[in-house]
């Protein structure tokens, strides 16, 4: 390790560059180098170092150059590469990681209290589908009001089209997007305008093609362990050092070498570890020591993963609180297939899940289990909310979005919550304008096994009523098609046109008045209750400021509220004046709801989220 930044890879350094791999049971472990035209230019053995690592220093080798590792005469790209331009099965290639000029010395990103984050693909965010092209729209983002942007996984996969949960070179961003210095440019451009940059990482599992991990070693894999994709990886068992190593490392690496804010470790619930200390908190320990941030997937409602570790438990910044989106969209479709099938949709879900951060807390659920921990005391800028993600879309089985399936009135209304409530809101690519393009679920394997997906896929929805039907099934768009990928595109034409700009027009007004009225969300501030059937009240109290009341009602109902109820009563000697409405007309609507004086009483007719601010 003398003169290494990280336990494996190529690295260059002052005597040429350093190779390091780990591998077990091996006779013989070599580097073979090659020219740009793939051609050999010469083999070298690596030395046997403890711990199962092998190494050596190659004073002629020089950035840019190609190789891969020769294990036992098998030939494979390099587990720890940074970067692939052939592809995943391809020699790995030497990068230069000092020759980029950062400009971002005096970056700050913003604290996790004012965080507004934005998820995209990088594939379909753009026509280009690049790095480079994205900061194409930070101006976009900017007006938005987003200030953190999120990438779903860029780690190189195989084929050139894929959501990134395929991956399997944790190491090396997609080839498909560009080249490493390509992403350096992306966040560097991010910092200059302003927005923080997020990572979405998978270390659950890596992708069915290219995993070449066991290969190296089986020790990679705990047999104890199974995910939904296999043997886990292999964190509490014996020789696993060099595997948490591996992992722990990963987001140091993109941390210091791509000056990323932060991770979203994808679904925590499938990293099991016995250890003394759970990976997880290594990974966030490490990542926070160097300014970052985490936030887990984790469907448990585990208050583990927020509590600090003071008080045991693994100190993560965040945790996605998907409960809200289920209880929100059951609310307004009625749909109950799939897990959407552990959720009424209930006014009074939504008033408890607005309460606690999530729903389920320890109850029982409809299949015998308990789900949840108690979240009322956690402080609200720890979980992340949406109306909608990249599962919630494009798990659906033609990726239809949320405002294709609502009316626009609740659609409006659903928005508007999500910016206002005390949590962490997070967008979705493109729903800030109800873009027309859906989100498909799309792949680029080769074709026996892309075949296999695209059977599985259909087969998956089987269970839901809509899709029993043979000839309904084989509707569901291929995977593998291209087409599909192509549709995934956003139309960047429509956020100018008719009522797209109206709904952007909502998104923009309310994080705006998120951020200028709203600043103050901790517990205690704020109260919620339900006022009527259909209607929530969510009032913000800070200390020597304006109060804050929001009405919700996310179906069509008539409601009419007596301000006699304690949480509509304003002040002594103030009254609430119109604020912002969902259903104003310049964001699409034609009739919003009004607080009558003389009747001293609300008025509500469509789904709506209207704002009041108290007056003197």
């Amino acid at each position: 390790m003398k003169h290494r930044r990280y336990s494996q890879g190529a690295e260059l350094t002052q005597n040429g560059v350093s190779f390091r791999t780990w591998a077990t049971d091996k006779k013989s472990v070599s580097v073979v180098l090659l020219n740009a035209e793939k051609q050999l230019v010469r083999e070298l053995p690596l030395n046997p170092e403890p711990g199962g690592y092998y190494s050596v220093q190659d004073p002629q080798a020089t950035a840019g150059m190609l190789y891969q590792y020769r294990l036992d005469g098998q030939l494979l790209p390099d587990p720890a590469s940074r970067f692939q331009p052939f592809g995943v099965h391809g020699p790995s290639q030497i990068v230069d990681n000092s020759a980029f000029v950062w400009t971002d010395q005096g970056w700050t990103p913003p604290p996790l209290t004012e965080l507004v984050i934005y998820e995209l693909h990088i594939g379909t965010f753009t026509d280009r589908g690049s790095f480079r092209s994205i900061a194409q729209h930070f101006d976009h983002l900017l007006r938005l009001g987003v200030n953190t942007i999120e990438l779903m996984p860029i780690a190189d996969f195989p084929g050139n089209r894929n959501w990134g949960y395929d991956g399997v070179q944790l190491y090396a961003p997609c080839r498909a997007y560009g080249n490493p210095d390509d992403l350096r440019f992306l966040i560097n451009e991010a910092h200059r305008a302003g927005l923080a940059v997020i990572l979405d990482v998978v270390y659950n599992h890596l992708g069915p093609d290219g995993n070449y991990l066991g290969q190296y070693s089986k020790d990679y894999f705990n047999s104890k362990h199974n995910t939904p994709w296999g043997l886990a990886f292999n964190f509490d068992g014996s020789n696993s050092a060099a595997v948490r190593s591996f992992f722990v490392e990963n987001p140091i690496y993109w941390r210091e070498e791509f000056h990323f804010d932060g991770f979203r470790l994808d679904a925590t619930q499938a990293i099991p570890d016995d250890s003394k200390e759970h990976v997880i908190q290594e990974i966030t320990e490490e990542v926070q020591t160097r300014g970052g941030l985490v936030i887990c997937e984790d469907p448990r409602n585990e208050r583990v993963i927020v509590l600090p570790r003071s008080s045991g438990g693994y100190g993560c910044d965040a945790v996605w609180a998907d409960d809200f989106h289920h209880v929100v969209r059951t609310l307004m479709t009625g749909e109950d297939e799939g897990y959407l099938g552990y959720f009424e949709g209930t006014p009074q879900q939504l008033l408890t899940t607005l309460r606690e951060g999530w729903l389920f807390t320890g109850q029982l659920q409809k299949d015998g289990i308990p789900r949840g921990t108690k979240g009322f005391d956690i402080e609200p800028e720890h979980f992340v909310v949406c109306i909608s993600n990249h599962d919630q879309v494009g798990n659906r089985a033609f990726g239809d979005r949320l405002h294709s399936i609502v009316s626009p009135e609740s659609y409006r209304a659903a928005s508007a919550l999500c910016l206002l409530v005390p949590y962490t809101p997070m967008l979705f690519m493109g729903q800030e304008w109800a873009c027309s393009s859906p989100f498909c679920y799309f792949t680029d394997h080769e074709p026996v096994l892309g075949g296999n997906i695209a059977r599985g896929r259909r087969k998956e929805f089987e269970q839901f009523s809509a899709f029993r039907d043979p000839e309904k099934r084989a509707k569901i768009p291929d995977p593998q098609a291209e087409q599909t990928f192509l549709r995934s595109k956003l139309n960047w034409n429509e956020i100018t046109a008719g009522q797209h700009q109206k709904v952007l027009r909502l998104y923009q007004d309310f994080i705006r008045f998120r951020q200028a009225k709203l600043r103050d969300r901790r517990r205690g501030v704020w109260q919620v209750e339900l006022v009527a059937d259909q209607t929530m009240a969510l009032r913000y109290s800070p200390p020597g400021n304006d109060e804050v009341l929001i009405l919700v009602q996310l179906n069509p109902v008539k409601t009419t509220l007596d301000l006699d109820i304690p949480i509509l009563q304003p002040a002594q000697g103030r009254r609430w004046k119109f604020s912002l409405s969902s259903n104003e007309p310049e964001y699409g609507g034609e009739q919003p709801g009004f607080c009558d004086p003389k009747k001293e009483a609300f008025s509500l007719i469509q789904p709506e989220t209207i704002v009041f601010l108290a007056h003197a």
